[in-house]
């Protein structure tokens, strides 16, 4: 794997040298505070926090999280001069919707409804690790609104059946989320699944919805890998963390493998799981730089 190598390396380059220029070229044009704005569509209303201005870019959170994940990356892609949408799952903030009964492709409709609102033309959406499957639905179901899809901090397509520790894995993140446990409890499952050493996971004790965590599970479970995985044929950015669990490093290029060059592949060093919160001046580097490359 030389070529990813190297490319930890000039990414590292990048996220020092690149990302302070670009947010001081875009700060004119970014907006100075997000504003938090309500999408309806017949009995879903979704809560959209929304910055910045220039080409559209979507971000999804993962599995039972919410969009104020997302604050650092969002702050600096405005910045960097994009406009930056962040909904909320159903059931997180003044998101609302049904919960039950649900598959993936009714989270892609709310996102598609999301992005024909904006009317800013086709979207990147990025989607962190569960997200990502909701982004890679809303491409399949809604090509004409995807311009690409960043795919970040996703589990292996093998996962949870296909490697060692996936069992384990999964208790982490269930224990995690669940505030009822002790906070050192749940420290040690974040450690383990989503933050890599001396990255602060304390930061994740907070902004879990159990009730999301629930009905994205079971839309999951509704929605068959295939119905998804390719993300039509939109490019593809695989963001990763070097130290993800759910991404061991033999399944690095599954991807680029499997989809040739409509795959980029970008591994971050220093991170897991969670990624977003350990290392968000290199993910915004990856993602202005990946975006620079696609065609207009």
């Amino acid at each position: 794997m030389p070529a990813v190598s190297s490319r930890n390396v000039a990414l590292s380059r990048l996220a020092a040298v690149v990302v302070p220029g670009l947010m001081a070229l875009g700060a004119i044009a970014a907006k100075a505070e997000p504003v938090r704005e309500i999408f309806v569509d017949g009995d879903v209303r979704i809560e959209v926090i929304a910055e910045g201005s220039g080409p559209l870019i979507v971000m999804l959170p993962s599995r039972g999280r919410g969009a104020e994940d997302f604050d650092e990356v969002a702050a600096g892609l405005a910045k960097a001069g994009f406009r930056i949408l962040r909904p909320q799952p159903r059931g997180a903030g003044r998101s609302r919707g049904p919960m039950t009964g649900l598959s993936l492709h009714d989270f892609a409709r709310d996102i598609a409804t999301v992005i024909r609102h904006e009317d800013g033309g086709a979207a990147i959406i990025v989607g962190h690790a569960f997200g990502s499957w909701v982004a890679r639905v809303t491409a399949v179901d809604y090509p004409q609104a995807v311009r690409g899809v960043v795919i970040a901090a996703a589990a292996a397509k093998a996962y949870p059946a296909g490697f060692a520790g996936a069992k384990e894995l999964s208790d982490a993140v269930r224990k995690a989320g669940d505030p009822a446990l002790p906070d050192s409890e749940r420290l040690k499952s974040l450690h383990l699944a989503f933050f890599a050493p001396g990255n602060d996971a304390g930061v994740w004790l907070q902004g879990w919805y159990p009730e999301v965590d629930a009905a994205e599970f079971k839309a999951g479970r509704a929605t068959q890998q295939s119905e998804w995985w390719p993300a039509g044929t939109a490019p593809l950015l695989d963001l990763q963390g070097a130290l993800d669990p759910f991404k061991p490093r033999a399944f690095t290029n599954e991807l680029r493998e499997e989809f040739g060059e409509r795959a980029s592949i970008v591994v971050i060093p220093n991170a897991s799981h969670a990624l977003i919160p350990e290392q968000p001046a290199a993910v915004i580097a990856a993602i202005v730089a990946w975006i620079g490359k696609l065609p207009h």
